[in-house]
């Protein structure tokens, strides 16, 4: 493999590192500051468990709907300036999302919202990965970890907002405003110029070699292995799905905990999955990713199994930090496999995990809302344990501990 010589990176290439890391933090913040407040939304529509899923599910919806269209605005615009289109629209979404009157209006909202979101995710992953061009090195995982601090920080503003019984208005409008200015701040400390920056000397450095010698496997090989990663990517969203539309309503509804008491569910998860993502690198370099991912998905069933099974406020909490914690490196573990698996051109294997994983988010809370009309929101709640088996047996396909 050839080795480059890389420069240091520049005063101006430091601003921009946190500036993407300012993005990533507004788009964890700002979703997280709508979800605690879904069970204040859905008593004052006065829905079912089925209708709520549904709802809730435009979130995805969009997000799915809208994801083609990031590269060619990123490509016209700019992805620093598109992240930050993304995020005003995107917290212009949450706060007509709190503000709705109606089922329709909820979920067209929250459609918006996700459309957003999706946009916005993606440019600043592209900003992010001009940075660390820039670096000569891997800094793109810090900004996940800052994304889950912004989302952290989102659930305790709004857990903060309800126990001081500000309006959802008003506490959307706030989170909106801040979070809008501080993104429009960092805009004028991201990288300039095109998005075009060519990668592939540096990709036929790092990988090209790699990647033919590699490709030994057949086609029927490759299509299993990127189905199986798909799943495992899927697995990570079915969980995190648990925590953004789920954890508050079960704690608050069938729990008889406090609507503040029940915001720090997925606080508790995301908190988790923010320290599994500190601690990620180093025990993927140790144990390899395929032990960590079986390791994660013990810990995210037999947490969430226990507190399903024995159901108390502190377990139910504990429990959510378990599957949090466990998932924590399962999405960034099958894009990076997907990304090496021989006989695909470079980037396909990638998009067709980012595309497809999206429909955990899409497809949970429909089903997961019908399990719960039927059988109650805690049997509908064993897509968690149900995750993190499925890893477990699946994990074989991502790559043990390197020699």
């Amino acid at each position: 493999m050839t080795v480059d010589v890389l420069q240091q990176p520049t005063r101006a290439d430091r601003r921009a590192r946190v500036a993407v890391a300012v993005l990533f933090l507004t788009n964890g913040a700002l979703f997280a500051n709508l979800l605690p407040r879904y069970p204040q939304i859905k008593a004052d529509l006065g829905i079912g468990n089925a209708a709520y899923g549904l709802a809730v599910a435009a979130f995805p919806a969009g997000a799915m709907a809208a994801g083609p269209a990031a590269g060619v605005l990123v490509r016209r615009l700019g992805s620093a300036r598109v992240a930050v289109i993304g995020t005003l629209l995107t917290g212009a979404g949450a706060l007509a999302a709190g503000l709705a009157d109606s089922v329709a209006v909820f979920a067209a909202a929250l459609f918006l919202a996700g459309a957003m979101d999706a946009v916005t995710d993606v440019a600043q992953n592209a900003h992010g990965l001009r940075v660390q061009r820039r670096y000569g090195r891997s800094v793109i995982n810090s900004f996940h970890a800052v994304w889950s601090i912004g989302a952290v920080t989102g659930g305790a503003m709004a857990a903060g907002a309800i126990a001081l019984d500000l309006s959802r208005g008003q506490h959307l409008l706030v989170s909106g405003l801040l979070f809008g200015i501080a993104a429009c701040a960092a805009l004028r400390h991201c990288l300039p110029g095109p998005d075009t920056e060519p990668a592939e000397e540096t990709e036929a450095a790092a990988g090209g070699d790699t990647r033919q010698e590699r490709n030994t496997t057949g086609p029927r090989r490759t299509v299993y292995v990127l189905a199986a990663l798909v799943l495992i990517a899927t697995a990570g969203t079915l969980v995190e799905d648990a925590g953004n539309s789920w954890a508050a309503l079960y704690l608050s509804d069938s729990l008889d905990a406090s609507v503040t008491l029940a915001a720090c569910g997925f606080i508790a998860l995301v908190g988790a999955q923010f320290v599994g993502r500190l601690i990620g690198d180093r025990l993927v370099d140790r144990f390899g990713q395929r032990q960590v991912a079986r390791t994660g998905g013990a810990v995210a069933a037999a947490g969430m199994g226990l507190a399903l099974a024995v159901p108390t406020v502190p377990g139910t909490i504990l429990g959510l930090a378990a599957a949090g914690l466990g998932v924590a490196t399962l999405v960034p573990a099958a894009m990076h496999e997907a990304d090496e698996l021989p006989g695909l051109k470079p980037g396909s294997g990638l998009t067709v995990v980012s595309w497809l994983m999206r429909l955990g988010f899409l497809c949970s809370p429909p089903v997961v809302g019908l399990v719960a009309d039927a059988a109650g929101l805690r049997t509908g709640l064993l897509v968690v344990p149900l995750a993190g088996l499925l890893v477990i047996l699946l994990a074989g396909v991502l790559r043990s501990r390197q020699r």
